[in-house]
């Protein structure tokens, strides 16, 4: 919807903004000077775990993500808190204290924020980071021939909607969290490295437009198509049996009806993971474009960093459909 009403405004031109809402990318790039450039994202979001400091943790996570997907580094953060008048204010504090333990490790600083009083409770970060504007990753860039990597593994969609509905199994519950509370910046700072300047063509994170939603978006910005291997996507402990009990948010239902005709299906694809391919993702993991030569040694320099990361498939000249999956 924003960017709808976003596309009908008239548009600023400024030579300094090298990444702006057209491309539908992660975040905003300002550029300052020759050496300099502003990563700007702003991200908030209700609650969907049970303790206020986990969710915290997670929302701090989420908002940081979009500045190492950028290959940017986080320096100051902006705290934006929905909260219920008559709410114990211990859970506030619990929920700002979990964000600044994310906000620490990421050593990106909270320098204030704001606040507003509302039925349902809502929190997460506008964050400020920095990068060189001649090393901005941008999901524009993908290029036919290469290799699509992903990091982290899909399911916190339908999994929190278990949770939400009480049938989620602790290991589930377990898994999810530990992935919606790992940052990226450790497979930021490996694919920025001065070793793989050149090798990384597009990067984008997958959060809660699903992988086919976030690929979509790669695809159109570069000017290509993706073909996607179903049998390679990482699936979280439980995601599927999630998808097989019904447990399916709306966020997949909307991603599904807004994307689903620029995706096609081989018909040996199940439908569970059809399914999870839409799910929305919180604090989700990073899809890169790698060139073919180098995938191999990029993944290595991940999985040797302990930030998991997969070969999913490839990117195509553009064509029909936009995404295949087989």
């Amino acid at each position: 919807m924003l960017d709808a009403v976003l596309g009908r405004l008239a548009r600023q031109h400024d030579p300094n903004v090298l990444v702006g809402f057209d491309k539908a990318d992660d975040a905003g790039v300002y550029r300052l000077s020759g050496e300099l450039a502003l990563v700007q994202t702003v991200d908030f979001f209700t609650p969907i775990v049970d303790d206020p400091y986990t969710f915290g943790q997670i929302a701090a996570t989420n908002a940081l993500s979009d500045v190492y997907a950028m290959g940017g580094k986080p320096l100051s953060a902006l705290a934006m808190v929905c909260f219920p008048e008559k709410q114990d204010a211990d859970i506030l504090e619990r929920i700002l204290a979990g964000g600044l333990s994310k906000m620490v490790e990421a050593g990106c600083t909270v320098v204030g924020g704001h606040s507003v009083r509302d039925e349902e409770i809502k929190f997460g970060y506008a964050v400020t980071g920095t990068v060189r504007p001649d090393r901005v990753l941008a999901n524009a860039g993908a290029r036919s021939g290469d290799a699509l990597i992903f990091t982290k593994a899909l399911g916190t969609g339908v999994i929190s909607t278990a949770i939400k509905k009480g049938h989620a199994k602790q290991e589930w519950i377990d898994a999810a969290t530990q992935s919606m509370t790992t940052l990226n910046k450790v497979a930021a700072e490996v694919i920025t490295q001065e070793k793989f300047r050149g090798a990384v063509h597009a990067a984008t994170d997958v959060t809660g437009f699903g992988m086919i939603g976030h690929a979509r978006e790669t695809a159109l910005a570069s000017d290509v198509s993706l073909h996607i291997e179903a049998a390679k996507i990482p699936a979280l402990p439980g995601a599927m049996d999630c998808i097989r009990a019904g447990f399916i948010p709306g966020g997949l239902k909307s991603n599904e009806e807004f994307a689903e005709g620029c995706v096609e299906f081989a018909t040996g694809v199940p439908q569970e993971t059809r399914k999870l391919l839409f799910d929305p993702q919180t604090a989700g993991g990073l899809l890169l474009s790698v060139a073919k030569d180098r995938a191999a040694e990029v993944i290595g320099a991940l999985n040797a960093s302990k930030a998991p990361a997969i070969a999913i498939g490839s990117v195509t000249e553009k064509a029909k459909p936009l995404i295949a999956v087989s």
